[in-house]
């Protein structure tokens, strides 16, 4: 019976692609009516399912860390279409769009993800352990990157507002490229059995089902290929579904700022159930992997990205956290310390953490 339902699924995850992408080509630049945009959001969920069943064929193949690193740059490059995309159309109100979509994809990222990877491993095994000195350098990294790309445009002066001056954005794209790509240098050549799953001891260790066998090569180049057609798809649709987003933000009367918080939340998705289905198997190392390594290609890609079409966009692009998220900033770099350094952690790390997250959205909707 498993056999079969998995059969079932696997036949889904490639023809959900090709129908989301059709979907797309008809109703790309078109009014829709509120069944079609039912219609388009069940195919957008689909197409993020499917993006997430492909990459993981794809990392069981070339394996740990590489496998991580694979599905944190596939949403990133989701997020980086989107948050261009809608700064393109969307006119002056979308000038902290960026801010807004990478500090959200931050705190979703290193509280949700985390907390509720933690909380998984910890009532699972009571204890969830992870490798501190790897997943120690990838939070040092986001903290340095979310702090050089978002807090400091707040204080600099060289321009009014909390936005970088040319030269400073310039300097801000540089650095996180290249503290992005020591991290990747480190993560999968120098140091790579800092980022392994490890056992209750502390040791490298192996999961349960680590030794299925993994896909075939002409198997894992076709998941790549229907991944790259899910993305696709997932970017599409997203936008077909913007409008929708922003008005429905706009009638609720909720803040512009929440718009970024759905979009981060949208291509975060797939992240999120890969990372907790690494937790249900005792590899938190592997959802941690994917937490921080999705926060830091966030801001370590996009930022330069965002920088590149700074050029060609009209208006400001506001970089600068307000106070409010400078503060849980501050608590979540913190609370994240505090729970990396023992390599252990509890039930509680993870319920501290999802507590910020709640925070983070309730001050969102109501700053």
């Amino acid at each position: 019976m498993m056999r079969l339902l998995r059969s079932a699924v696997a036949r889904w995850m490639i023809v959900v692609p090709a129908i989301a992408v059709v979907a797309l080509a008809l109703t790309w630049g078109r009014h829709l009516l509120g069944f079609v945009v039912m219609i388009v959001a069940v195919l957008l969920a689909g197409a993020i399912l499917a993006a997430v069943h492909h990459a993981e064929v794809v990392a069981h193949r070339v394996g740990e860390p590489f496998g991580s690193l694979i599905l944190a740059v596939a949403v990133t490059v989701i997020e980086v279409a989107l948050i261009v995309t809608l700064m393109v159309s969307g006119g002056p109100k979308t000038a902290s769009l960026a801010r807004d979509t990478v500090f959200a994809a931050v705190m979703i990222t290193c509280n949700g993800i985390v907390g509720l990877c933690l909380l998984v491993g910890a009532l699972r095994r009571r204890v969830a352990v992870f490798n501190a000195e790897g997943t120690g350098g990838a939070l040092a990294t986001v903290a340095t990157l979310a702090t050089l790309s978002l807090a400091l445009p707040a204080f600099t002066t060289s321009r009014p507002g909390p936005a970088f001056s040319p030269p400073q954005l310039a300097f801000a794209a540089v650095a996180s490229l290249a503290l992005y790509g020591l991290f990747v240098l480190t993560q999968t050549v120098r140091h790579r059995d800092y980022f392994l799953p490890v056992g209750p001891d502390g040791t490298a260790a192996d999961a349960p089902g680590e030794h299925a066998a993994p896909p075939s090569a002409q198997a894992a180049m076709t998941s790549l290929g229907l991944l790259l057609v899910a993305l696709v798809a997932v970017v599409g649709l997203a936008k077909v579904e913007s409008p929708v987003i922003e008005s429905s933000v706009e009638s609720a009367g909720l803040p512009q700022p929440v718009v970024g918080v759905v979009i981060a939340l949208l291509v975060l998705l797939p992240e999120t159930l890969a990372a907790v289905r690494a937790a249900q198997r005792d590899r938190i190392q592997t959802s941690l992997n994917l937490a921080y390594g999705s926060a830091m290609a966030s801001i370590g890609l996009t930022i330069p990205a965002i920088a590149v079409a700074s050029i060609w966009l009209t208006g400001p692009l506001l970089l600068g956290l307000g106070a409010t998220h400078l503060v849980l900033l501050a608590l979540t770099v913190v609370v994240s310390t505090l729970t990396v350094v023992p390599g252990r952690a509890t039930v509680l790390q993870g319920g501290v953490h999802l507590g910020l997250l709640a925070a983070f959205l309730f001050l969102a909707v109501s700053p």
